[in-house]
């Protein structure tokens, strides 16, 4: 029951993606199965189409989505995406899922998908989450900040772009779903982005934004940032 249950949502989750006016160009015909990179000359907007008389079913065909994410990392969470990247039919469709596991306390940290909305569906579990609005046209104003706890069965939306974030307040492990209106949403973690690009931003820069002395910095410089 829960794993029908589960395949319903994930397809409703799909279906707001698309009729969202997804930001991903609309297709010129039935599907265009993505090539990988390492057989492209030049980059595109997307991705090369493979001949339609070579495309098969298992094009469009992910499996595993039913098996849990390791969530033995100092986040406590795990992400695992079926996107374009990994499902090639999907490619020029707009649309693209992921699957979440929290462990208890665990945390997916703030971050932002550039090109997609997220509806968020909470299978197992119980979240904490939010968002924080763009930069207000009133300079006296300040980003306003979106929070619910979820329980099992609630979806929530976070819009294109926001920074948004969850954390599991319960005591037990948490599992959620995602649909994007894009095939690559892409992801922008926001610490990992600040403190541990490469190169470093300067520190003198990051001081100054954060109104911090530079030590600070440069200890927030020295950790290690992993991606989700």
């Amino acid at each position: 029951m829960k794993i029908g249950f589960t395949l319903s949502v994930v397809v409703v989750l799909l279906s707001c993606a698309s009729i969202a006016y997804a930001a991903d160009p609309n297709p010129l015909q039935d599907f265009c199965v993505a090539l990988p990179d390492n057989k492209a000359g030049v980059f595109v907007n997307g991705k090369f189409c493979k001949d339609p008389n070579l495309v098969v079913a298992e094009d469009f065909l992910f499996q595993g989505l039913n098996i849990p994410g390791n969530t033995s990392n100092q986040l406590g969470s795990a992400v695992t995406a079926v996107n374009v990247n990994q499902l090639p039919g999907l490619n020029t469709l707009g649309v693209s899922l992921a699957r979440l596991d929290f462990a208890p306390y665990g945390l997916n940290p703030p971050h932002t998908h550039p090109r997609a909305t997220e509806a968020f569906f909470l299978l197992e579990g119980e979240l904490y989450v939010g968002f924080v609005t763009s930069n207000p046209a009133n300079a006296n104003q300040r980003n306003k900040l979106f929070t619910k706890y979820l329980k099992a069965g609630d979806v929530f939306v976070f819009p294109q772009g926001l920074i948004h974030f969850q954390i599991n307040v319960g005591k037990t492990n948490a599992v959620a779903f995602a649909g994007f209106g894009s095939q690559n949403p892409g992801v922008i973690t926001i610490a990992n982005a600040v403190f541990g690009s490469d190169p470093p931003i300067n520190p003198d820069v990051l001081a100054k934004a954060f109104q911090v002395e530079k030590n600070i910095i440069d200890y927030l410089q020295a950790q290690f940032w992993p991606n989700n």
